[in-house]
């Protein structure tokens, strides 16, 4: 990749909003040769999606998330993406990441209810014949989200455990 196409993906990283004016601008390119390599990225793979990032507290919607820790078996051919394919087809998984350390794969769900994500775990995840334990871990509170800051209208100020 060339440095040009290196400082439109930080452009884009950093504001999916940008549009081709004003990276053309911030680049000193034309805005024709902008819109072509920012079509190229995206044809190439490496741009896949432009999303907002949502701070859902402020956004009064009761969603829950977790981070569910799988500990596969890898399958003879194609290790852990067989696996790891088949669990992302799920319409409640939003990442899902191979990681290295105790559990195999990292996985971001989302649902109305703790009880939804528990019976995503018990009745899906759980149910693969390679799947050998998982843990679930239930997202509390988000502080900070692919390099934003949350603000919360919350006070910060913290209540005593002091009897």
């Amino acid at each position: 990749m060339e440095k040009i196409e290196r400082d439109i993906v930080a452009i884009l990283t950093a504001d999916s909003r940008a549009g081709a004016a004003k990276i053309a601008a911030m680049l000193g390119i034309s805005q024709h040769e902008a819109a072509e390599r920012i079509k190229k990225l995206e044809d190439d793979g490496i741009i896949v999606k432009y999303t907002a990032i949502v701070n859902e507290d402020a956004f009064d919607e009761d969603i829950v998330e977790a981070l569910i820790e799988v500990k596969v078996t890898p399958q003879r051919g194609s290790g852990f993406d067989a696996i790891a394919e088949e669990i992302a087809a799920h319409d409640e998984v939003k990442n899902l990441y191979l990681m290295s350390g105790a559990y195999d794969l990292a996985v971001i769900v989302a649902g109305k209810s703790l009880k939804s994500i528990s019976r995503f775990v018990s009745e899906r995840i759980s149910t693969y014949d390679n799947v050998l334990s998982t843990a679930t871990h239930f997202i509390l509170k988000k502080y900070k989200v692919e390099g934003a800051l949350m603000k919360s209208d919350e006070g910060t100020e913290r209540l005593s455990v002091q009897p």
